[in-house]
C-alpha cells in the first residue's frame, strides 16, 4: 500500500481548510474503509470515490475492487493522481474524474467509498442515496449520528427520516481529528447505507421530502401546529383539512416522535385532502 504521507510529499500539497481540503492519513482507518462493504450482498466491481485527494483511499481500493472511478475537483491533484496511477489508468482499472461530485456526470457504479468534502457532504450523500447503492462515507460525526437516528433521540429529525427513506444507515466507526491532515475543527464517523424499499408507499416522493422538511422546522410544535405553520413550505393549499382528517393522537406528537412510515401516512393523507 502507498503511505499516506509519502503520497502528500510527492504530491507536495497542504491541506487548506479554507478549500474544506483534509487529508486521511491514518493507515489503520484507510485500510478499514474498503472493509466496511458488504462482501455477500455488495458488487464491487466498479467503486465510485468521491473527494480522491492524493489517492491514499484511492490506493486501497484498487486493492480490493476490480475498478474504481476517483472524482476530484482541485486540478493540480488531478494531474498528479494521473501521474502517480498512470500505470492502473493505462491498465484501465482507474479513472480519474476533474470536476466538482455535484456537478460531474457519475458512472454507473456499484459501491462508493469516499472520505467526503463536509461542506458538500449533505448535498452529495443526497445526489448519492437516491441511485440505490451500498456506501461507505466519512462525515462529520455529527450529522453520521443525525442520519442513523431513532425516532425520539435528540438527533432525530429530518435529516434522519429522509436517509433513512432511501437506506438502511449505520455509523460504522468514530474518526478521530488526528487521522486528518490539517485536523478538522470536528470529530469525523464512518457511514454504512445499504439500500432497501421502505416498508411503506409514497406515491409524490417530492412532496413527501418536502413535507417532512415543513414540519421539521416546528419541530418543538405539535404536529397539528406543524402542518398549519408550515403550508407555504410544504405546498399545502388546505392545511385545517389535513389535521381535521388525521388520527389524533398523531397530531397531539411532536415531529421527533413521529416515524418515517407514519410520516410517509401523513404526507399521503396531506396529498389527498390539502392539495
Amino acid at each position: 500500500m502507498r503511505d499516506p504521507d509519502g503520497l502528500l510529499a510527492r504530491a507536495d500539497v497542504r491541506g487548506n481548510p479554507d478549500r474544506d481540503q483534509h487529508f486521511l492519513i491514518d493507515d489503520r482507518v484507510l485500510n478499514r474503509l474498503p472493509s466496511y462493504v458488504p462482501e455477500a450482498d455488495t458488487d464491487s466491481g466498479h467503486v465510485l470515490e468521491i473527494g480522491a485527494g492524493t489517492g491514499a483511499l484511492t490506493d486501497r481500493l484498487l486493492a480490493t475492487g476490480d475498478r474504481v472511478t476517483a472524482v476530484e475537483r482541485d486540478p493540480e491533484l488531478v494531474a498528479f493522481l494521473r501521474d502517480e496511477f498512470d500505470e492502473e489508468i493505462e491498465a484501465g482499472r482507474l479513472t480519474v474524474v476533474e470536476g466538482d461530485a455535484l456537478d460531474v456526470s457519475l458512472p454507473e457504479f456499484t459501491v462508493s467509498v469516499s472520505n467526503l468534502p463536509y461542506g458538500a457532504s449533505s448535498q452529495i450523500a443526497f445526489r448519492l442515496l437516491p441511485l440505490g447503492k451500498p456506501l461507505v462515507l466519512m462525515f462529520q460525526k455529527e450529522f453520521a449520528e443525525r442520519m442513523a437516528a431513532e425516532p425520539g433521540s435528540d438527533d432525530y429529525g429530518r435529516l434522519s427520516v429522509t436517509a433513512q427513506h432511501y437506506a438502511d444507515v449505520e455509523v460504522v466507526e468514530p474518526v478521530p481529528k488526528e487521522a486528518f491532515s490539517p485536523p478538522p475543527s470536528v470529530e469525523s464517523a464512518v457511514v454504512r447505507t445499504g439500500p432497501r424499499d421502505p416498508e411503506y408507499d409514497v406515491d409524490d416522493e417530492d412532496f413527501f421530502l418536502r413535507f417532512v422538511k415543513a414540519v421539521f422546522t416546528q419541530r418543538r410544535k405539535t404536529m397539528r401546529n406543524a402542518v398549519r405553520n408550515t403550508a407555504h413550505i410544504s405546498g399545502l393549499d388546505d392545511p385545517d383539512a389535513v389535521v381535521d382528517a388525521a388520527d389524533e393522537e398523531l397530531m397531539s406528537m411532536r415531529a421527533g416522535n413521529v416515524t418515517p412510515a407514519e410520516f410517509a401516512a401523513l404526507a399521503t393523507l396531506a396529498d389527498d385532502v390539502g392539495r
